[in-house]
């Protein structure tokens, strides 16, 4: 991939964002930290307001009252980081801050921020690769760019 110098990337997932921005050419990738965004991770008793909630079955009809599923307060969380993220991104586009973007994202994150961009953001995006790069060091992301395999964990 060829990737014009100044360009950003966007490595997330749904606890952590790193912004890079290309320092080389389109010959030669040279990818330095921007900046960065950290979801702050909490526990469930900080989430949740209140127990499950329990289904409306009548009495008789087993016994037994059933309490409903209760939701992945942290999925939400993460979905909401995503959400805030793409935010932050739409209004970069609009404020001009970069000409070319790729998003690199796994599928969950990437299928929060896809519909949630701003139509510059969409005209800007020139790669969106479907993998988990967080926790990668900046080698292995510039390897995944240029079509490299990245070594293995």
């Amino acid at each position: 991939m060829t990737l014009p110098n100044n360009s950003l990337v966007l490595v997330a997932d749904g606890c952590k964002a790193l912004f890079l921005r290309n320092q080389g050419d389109e010959q030669r990738i040279d990818l330095r930290t921007a900046s960065h965004r950290t979801r702050d991770d909490r526990k469930d008793s900080d989430i949740k307001t209140d127990a499950a909630g329990r289904s409306s079955r009548p009495a008789g009809a087993g016994g037994f009252q059933d309490t409903m599923e209760e939701p992945d307060f942290h999925q939400q969380e993460e979905d909401r980081f995503a959400r805030d993220l793409a935010e932050k991104v739409n209004a970069m586009a609009l404020a001009g801050q970069f000409d070319a973007l790729v998003v690199v994202a796994p599928a969950r994150t990437m299928g929060e921020l896809r519909p949630l961009w701003h139509k510059e953001v969409g005209a800007r995006i020139v790669g969106e690769h479907v993998k988990e790069m967080t926790d990668r060091p900046i080698p292995d992301i510039e390897a995944l760019l240029v079509g490299e395999a990245a070594p293995p964990r």
